[in-house]
């Protein structure tokens, strides 16, 4: 959803010393932008995993066509229940996508596949306040586990991670790359659909989300963080 990768290329030094050709798995990869995007990084193979065919199905294009095919793996899969050997990767990534675990179902699942001194690199949505308004905690509602950041150092650690690093991103990561691409779809559709009031009712409730982020971010937001085993 968002382009941690774009923040986190910025700092190439939180995930050293990697081998020369280290092997990385990218769980939920969605359409693959940061799967790409860490392919052009480093010079080894990666594993990109979603459980949505469709995504998996452009992002394998998108590899063919820029001869990445020899790199890098684009498989259909739940995380939850993927079976690979443990201990076979330098490097976990993950954007927002472990909640659909849950950081401690998450979080020793990452660890049985990571060889020893290899590192996680995750965002997570986490609370900015210990009071978060109710219109923001019920459209997290579907996330009863989330915490705040102190909350996720503390699960890292029970868990037998390090942390090395971590960072808020920026809010021009959610509107860039997310809300206002919405925004302007959603305004195109209404026009699309202007005498289907089922289908623009839809709309009113998908505009809602980012008219609540510009009120609210200060309530909530993504943090990423990194870990080393």
């Amino acid at each position: 959803m968002l382009s941690a990768w774009q923040v986190v290329s910025a700092q190439p030094e939180a995930c050293r010393p990697l081998p020369n050709a280290p092997r990385v798995l990218d769980l939920g990869c969605g359409s693959g932008a940061q799967t790409l995007h860490l392919a052009e990084l480093l010079n080894g193979s990666i594993l990109a995993v979603d459980a949505h065919p469709p995504l998996i199905e452009r992002l394998s294009r998108q590899v063919a066509e820029r001869g990445l095919s020899g790199r890098v793996e684009a498989r259909v899969g739940d995380m939850a229940t993927l079976e690979l050997p443990p201990a076979s990767f330098d490097l976990v990534w993950s954007e927002a996508a472990l909640y659909n675990m849950g950081l401690d179902a998450a979080l020793p699942r990452c660890a049985a596949l990571l060889r020893p001194g290899g590192y996680l690199a995750f965002t997570e949505a986490v609370w900015r306040t210990a009071h978060p308004s109710a219109e923001v905690k019920a459209a997290f509602a579907d996330y009863p586990t989330m915490g705040r950041r102190r909350d996720v150092f503390d699960q890292l650690l029970s868990h037998f991670f390090s942390l090395i690093e971590h960072f808020d991103l920026p809010d021009e990561a959610w509107w860039d790359e997310f809300y206002a691409p919405m925004e302007q779809r959603v305004e195109l559709l209404r026009g699309t659909y202007r005498e289907d009031r089922e289908a623009l009712a839809i709309l009113e409730e998908i505009a809602k989300e980012p008219e609540m982020h510009r009120r609210r971010s200060d309530e909530y937001g993504y943090t990423f963080f990194i870990a080393r085993l």
